[in-house]
């Protein structure tokens, strides 16, 4: 069991790097992987330990991204209140879902969010998000420099239910941010992915608090602080590379990632 913990720790470190990266919060790679290293765990569990390694993970991402001005507070506050209510009865639904049921809908979900990311429309051609323009954009939300959507209460709307997926599935809800800030509301590729952090680090503590209150935690703490030490660290790394990586790009990993875990949930439920 030691040795388990102690090798989730590198485990934990990609998953951070590359969940900052894409904004995502890494919740949706952790959440198939644990329900493959732990096939008799409850639903539950799962989603228990992975709401909180995807707190950790966003936290630390956040404040990487606040330090480099990539964040729009405005918008990520809206957000994330909005999220609240849907994390905490997501949090409360996931005891009623048994585990096959559950790796479906997990299934489903991740190959209509890659297939969502693979055939959206255009983004606003003004949002050509450089790593050059974005070290020079102002702290908050980059007025004159981006040109942004200005319907938040329609993202607010879409939290609400944003929040709801995420809790229940412990996976932090960023892949569906992200394409909604970006191809929605017109959001540059890493200003979206930062927000998309942001939100989630508030939203992933609403929803990991609830299954501590419940004590679906209780069985997951040791599994969850060895993970948690090594996304802080890849999420370091992730916001450090989110610099050198074109958004296009960030995008396509995305996509491929969703597709990939999907259709390997579906068949595991089949």
């Amino acid at each position: 069991m030691i040795d388990l913990q102690l090798w989730l720790i590198p485990m934990g470190i990609i998953i951070g790097a590359f969940g900052t990266l894409i904004g995502a919060g890494g919740g949706f790679v952790l959440v198939p992987l644990l329900l493959l290293f732990y096939p008799a765990e409850n639903p539950d569990t799962i989603t228990s330990i992975s709401l909180a390694v995807v707190f950790f993970n966003a936290l630390s991402g956040s404040l990487a991204y606040a330090w480099a001005k990539r964040i729009d507070y405005r918008s990520g506050l809206l957000c994330a209140a909005a999220t609240i209510p849907g994390a905490v009865l997501g949090a409360l639904t996931t005891t009623q879902i048994p585990r096959r049921t559950f790796d479906l809908l997990f299934g489903i979900l991740m190959v209509a969010a890659s297939a969502l990311l693979c055939f959206s429309p255009k983004r606003n051609p003004k949002n050509q998000n450089t790593a050059t323009a974005l070290d020079k954009a102002p702290t908050g939300r980059a007025t004159g420099r981006y040109f942004f959507g200005n319907n938040r209460l329609w993202g607010a709307g879409l939290s609400v239910l944003f929040g709801y997926i995420s809790s229940l599935l412990g996976i932090g809800a960023g892949f569906l941010y992200v394409p909604t800030f970006i191809y929605f509301l017109d959001f540059p590729v890493h200003v979206a992915t930062a927000t998309s952090q942001f939100i989630l680090a508030i939203m992933a503590f609403a929803g990991s608090a609830t299954h501590v209150v419940t004590g679906a935690f209780h069985n997951g703490v040791r599994r969850t602080l060895v993970l948690s030490v090594g996304v802080v660290v890849g999420a370091q790394l992730g916001a450090r590379l989110s610099s050198r990586v074109q958004g296009d790009w960030i995008m396509r990993g995305l996509a491929v990632a969703l597709g990939f875990v999907g259709v390997r949930l579906i068949i595991m439920a089949l």
